[in-house]
């Protein structure tokens, strides 16, 4: 009987936790077509976990077409199909938007098995190397570390697809990317008449980000073109948010930090600050009336991924970034 690994302290939710257990059983051959999973009560028997928890997870491979439900027998791995290796970054906000458009769009027959690197080298090249050969396709979200690509390139390059960034592995011609350069400018001259009433124009980019560089490059050359005064906040320790300052913030971690500042000044963004937040995500739109957000369309780059998932293509596609103009400017 398949055993769930359920961990109360990640940051996962269990319903997910419960989806990847299935997956990972059956990408290392442990489930077959035809096997029983545990009953809902058993489940919530066991781990402790709530019927809607578990109707989630079992609901969610249902859809992807990998388990189907038996009336008065229970639930059963259905026919076998593709196996696709995902491997992010972290699981944020804007990332679960993404995953849920990539699993929404998958072929019935294909699965999609989830890990998450955090940006350990270590933990990047033992799952990279383990996942070889067990695979139809590999989609993978790097990150800036010397060693990254030599390791993508153990993977098949026709059968790999690099998401979010554009990296330098040669080897592999599939990418699904975001620019964080050209659309960042683009999109700050779009909202120069918002910006340019406030004194002072501050790139909030603390040292534990992994956020692109150039995107606070990019930042820096518009300030210098209009001949605002600006500067880049790296250390979060000096945070000191005040009237008549704008800030262009890539870490919502820090976002939150400014949020709470100016409720503690009495500091009403829009008005007395400004704030310009980067990577849409579902919350954005209702805080303060609105955070305004440089992003990328994380849907499609999900519908993209599936696609290229689920169907024998090449893929070289840069995904659109814009701004979306709320009441924190």
């Amino acid at each position: 009987m398949l055993k769930f690994n359920i961990n109360t302290n990640s940051e996962i939710p269990k319903f997910q936790q419960m989806v990847d257990t299935v997956t990972n059983a059956l990408a290392e051959n442990k489930l077959h077509e035809g096997d029983q999973l545990p009953s809902v009560n058993a489940i919530c028997k066991t781990y402790k976990l709530s019927r809607d928890t578990v109707f989630k997870s079992y609901g969610i491979l249902k859809e992807q077409g990998i388990i189907e439900s038996v009336p008065n027998k229970g639930y059963f791995v259905a026919k076998e199909g593709q196996k696709v290796f995902l491997f992010l970054d972290t699981f944020k906000a804007y990332k679960e938007v993404l995953y849920a458009e990539f699993v929404k769009n998958l072929n019935k027959n294909t699965i999609a098995d989830v890990h998450f690197h955090h940006y350990n080298i270590e933990l990047f090249k033992k799952l990279i190397t383990e996942s070889r050969g067990r695979y139809s396709k590999y989609i993978i979200m790097p990150f800036a570390h010397k060693d990254v690509a030599d390791i993508v390139n153990l993977l098949p390059p026709n059968k790999t697809l690099i998401i979010d960034w554009n990296t330098n592995i040669n080897k592999v011609k599939n990418k699904l990317y975001q620019d964080f350069n050209t659309p960042v400018s683009k999109t700050l001259q779009e909202a120069d008449h918002l910006l340019k009433k406030y004194k002072r124009k501050i790139m909030v980019y603390p040292s534990f980000t992994y956020h692109p560089i150039i995107t606070a490059q990019a930042f820096e050359k518009y300030c210098k073109d209009k001949g605002y005064e600006h500067y880049k906040l790296t250390n979060e320790e000096e945070l000191s948010v005040r009237a008549g300052d704008m800030y262009f913030c890539v870490s919502d971690r820090m976002l939150g930090h400014i949020l709470e500042q100016c409720k503690e000044r009495k500091l009403e963004p829009g008005i007395d600050v400004g704030i310009l937040s980067y990577n849409e995500t579902p919350m954005k739109k209702f805080i303060y009336k609105g955070i305004s957000v440089i992003s990328t369309d994380f849907k499609l780059m999900g519908q993209q991924a599936a696609a290229f998932a689920s169907n024998d293509i090449e893929m070289d596609f840069c995904v659109p970034t814009k701004i979306f103009f709320r009441e924190s400017l």
